[in-house]
C-alpha cells in the first residue's frame, strides 16, 4: 500500500473516528472512474453518495467554479449576489416551487423545513404544541432537528432528548398516517424514495392520499428529495412522477455536484405565512460559489437531457439487476427507480462490497444487508455491464 497506507494511518490518528472508512485514498477522477494514490482505477457506482451526478473532471463545471473563485466567494446574506439569484431562478424553473432558501447541506435544509412548518402553524393559532409526522426507517440527517425526524431509533438513542412532538408512521401505509393525524399536526414529512433506510419508493396511492389529507387539514406536505432528487429517478424531483406538488421540499447532494450546497423550497402560500426576517439565517448559505455551481449543474442537466438519459440507463440497470437477483438465492429483493436502486440480501453485504473494491468497483450499502447502486447520472449501458460482471464475480 505504501504512501496510501501511511495516509490512512495518519487519518486514524488525527480524525475523529465517526466513520468506518474503506481502506482506500482516492486522488482524482475522470468521468465515472476514480483513481487512488497508487494509480489504480475504479468504476464508481456511489458518486459520493449521489453527489457527483455529472461525473469527474467535468471541464465546463470546473471552469464555472474556477471562474467564480476568481471573482468573489463570499459576501454574506446582508447583500445580494448574482449567482444565488440565478440559482434560485433555475431551481424554481424545474421544481415549480416559489421561494428558495439556500443552505450548505441536506441536514440544514431539513432543519429549515422543520422551522418553516412550526412557524406556519404558530401563525395560525399562536400555539407551540404542534406535531410533525415522519416515517419509520427514514433518514434526514444528523443534526438535532433532522435526527429527531429520522425514523431509525439507533441513530437517536444516545442523543435524547430530541426535539419534541414527532410521531412516526409507516411509509406506504396510509392507515398508519391517518391514525396519527389530529388538530395539532402541522406537517407530514417523508423521503419520496427512502435512501439510507433501504431504497423504498413511496407508492403513488400513498403519496396522493397524503396530499389529500394535507389539503383537507391545512397540513404541510414536506418531501425530502436530498438523495432521490436532482434527476436520479428520471425526473428532476421524484414527486414529479405523480402529478402532485409538496408545500415544502428539500434538495442537496447533486444540487451542487461537489460544492456543498443544499436548499429548502416552498410554495408562495407557505412563504407568505411562515419564516420572516430574523427567523432563520446562515453565514455561508447562498454564497456566490455555491450559486455558480448550481447554475452550471442545471445548465448541463438541460443541455445534456440528463433526465431522459437516466430513464433509459436506469431501466437497463433495473433489468440487469433483476437478472442478478433471480440468479442468486441469497438475494431477497430488488427495489428502486432510475439510478437509485438496491439489492437486499439475507446476510450482511460488507464482504461483497470489499471484494468489489478490490476488483475496482466502488459500491456502498444501505443498512447492513442492502447494496445500494447510486452511480453518476452520466453512466452508460457499457458501465452497467462492467459493474454487473464484477458484481457477479463477487457473489
Amino acid at each position: 500500500m505504501g504512501i496510501m497506507q501511511d495516509y490512512i494511518e495518519e487519518a486514524e490518528r488525527d480524525l475523529l473516528h465517526t466513520y468506518n472508512r474503506y481502506q482506500v485514498v482516492f486522488d482524482h477522477g475522470d468521468g465515472v472512474r476514480l483513481y487512488d494514490l497508487n494509480g489504480k482505477d475504479y468504476l464508481d457506482f456511489v458518486s459520493g453518495i449521489g453527489v457527483f451526478a455529472l461525473g469527474y473532471g467535468n471541464r465546463e463545471y470546473n471552469e464555472a467554479v474556477k471562474s467564480q473563485v476568481d471573482k468573489i466567494l463570499h459576501t454574506s446574506n446582508y447583500y445580494y449576489n448574482v449567482p444565488a439569484i440565478e440559482a434560485a431562478k433555475a431551481i424554481k424553473k424545474v421544481s415549480g416551487m416559489d421561494r428558495v432558501f439556500f443552505t450548505n447541506s441536506g441536514a440544514e435544509a431539513v432543519e429549515g423545513a422543520l422551522k418553516t412548518a412550526r412557524k406556519y402553524a404558530y401563525l395560525k393559532d399562536g400555539k407551540t404544541d404542534h406535531e410533525i409526522i415522519a416515517m419509520n426507517h427514514s433518514f434526514h440527517g444528523r443534526t438535532f432537528g433532522a435526527l429527531s425526524v429520522t425514523g431509525t431509533p439507533k441513530y437517536r438513542e444516545a442523543f435524547q432528548p430530541m426535539i419534541g412532538n414527532i410521531k412516526f408512521a409507516e411509509l406506504n401505509n396510509i392507515d398508519s398516517v391517518k391514525a396519527l393525524v389530529n388538530e395539532k399536526t402541522c406537517a407530514i414529512l417523508f423521503e419520496t424514495v427512502q435512501g439510507e433506510g433501504g431504497i423504498h419508493p413511496a407508492e403513488e396511492a400513498f403519496i396522493k392520499e397524503v396530499r389529500k389529507i394535507c389539503d383537507e387539514n391545512d397540513i404541510l406536505m414536506m418531501l425530502d428529495e436530498i438523495q432521490c432528487g436532482m434527476g436520479r429517478t428520471g425526473e428532476y424531483y421524484a414527486w414529479q412522477r405523480f402529478g402532485i406538488k409538496p408545500d415544502v421540499m428539500t434538495s442537496a447532494k447533486a444540487l451542487g455536484c461537489g460544492v456543498p450546497v443544499g436548499a429548502f423550497m416552498m410554495t408562495e402560500k407557505v412563504g407568505q405565512n411562515s419564516l420572516v426576517a430574523g427567523d432563520h439565517g446562515t453565514t455561508y448559505g447562498g454564497n456566490p460559489l455555491g450559486g455558480a455551481a448550481i447554475v452550471e449543474v442545471f445548465r448541463q442537466f438541460e443541455e445534456r437531457k440528463i433526465t431522459d438519459h437516466v430513464k433509459e440507463v436506469g431501466q437497463y440497470l433495473y433489468e440487469k439487476l433483476e437478472e442478478v437477483a433471480k440468479a442468486h438465492d441469497d438475494i431477497k429483493d430488488h427495489r428502486g427507480v432510475g439510478l437509485l436502486q438496491g439489492l437486499e440480501f439475507d446476510h450482511p453485504v460488507a464482504d461483497i462490497i470489499n471484494k468489489a473494491l478490490d476488483k475496482g468497483l466502488v459500491l456502498i450499502n444501505a443498512g447492513t444487508d442492502i447494496i445500494r447502486f447510486i452511480p453518476p447520472l452520466v453512466i452508460e449501458k457499457s458501465d452497467v455491464d462492467e459493474m454487473i460482471d464484477i458484481l457477479n464475480s463477487c457473489l
